[in-house]
């Protein structure tokens, strides 16, 4: 049994959700409270972190049952198989939205020009900006070292 990343349509994820548990499969759709305002008012709403996604827990021979829900339009891939997201991720997703030290989550992909933070390897703790981002690389540019690496991105599951 492993978490596997569906997308559905846009705003469907809690519906999905809802009709994924009536079907008995374990689903996950994270969610944040959100303050909106109208002319009139503010009221807060619930919406999913993740816009459009949600996981399910599944073995592998099951994953076809999904589609039986309306509103599921397919799984997420990354490099050409179906997305897998550890136990231990989907436990520290639970654990952020649980902390009630943690005021506001917010998903943001990364994406040319973001300036990140290298955690691993030979160039660990140094600033570098994105410039090229591909399938299987990503092309960041270290200022304080005056170069371009190109980091090739493994298939981690």
């Amino acid at each position: 049994m492993q978490w596997y990343v569906l997308y559905t349509k846009p705003k469907w994820e809690l519906k999905v959700f809802e009709n994924l548990q009536k079907k008995n499969i374990r689903a996950y759709c994270p969610t944040i409270t959100e303050v909106k305002q109208w002319s009139d008012r503010k009221k807060k709403i619930t919406v999913p972190l993740f816009r459009s996604y949600l996981f399910v827990h599944l073995a592998e021979k099951d994953r076809n049952n999904v589609f039986d829900v309306p509103g599921v339009v397919r799984y997420l891939y990354w490099l050409g198989k179906p997305a897998i997201v550890r136990d231990a991720e989907i436990d520290t997703i639970r654990d952020w939205l649980d902390d009630e030290k943690v005021d506001e989550v917010k998903v943001e992909a990364i994406s040319v020009g973001d300036n990140v933070k290298i955690s691993q390897g030979a160039f660990k703790d140094q600033e570098a900006f994105i410039k090229e981002i591909g399938k299987k690389y990503m092309r960041l540019l270290l200022p304080s070292m005056g170069c371009i690496v190109t980091a090739k991105i493994s298939d981690v599951v």
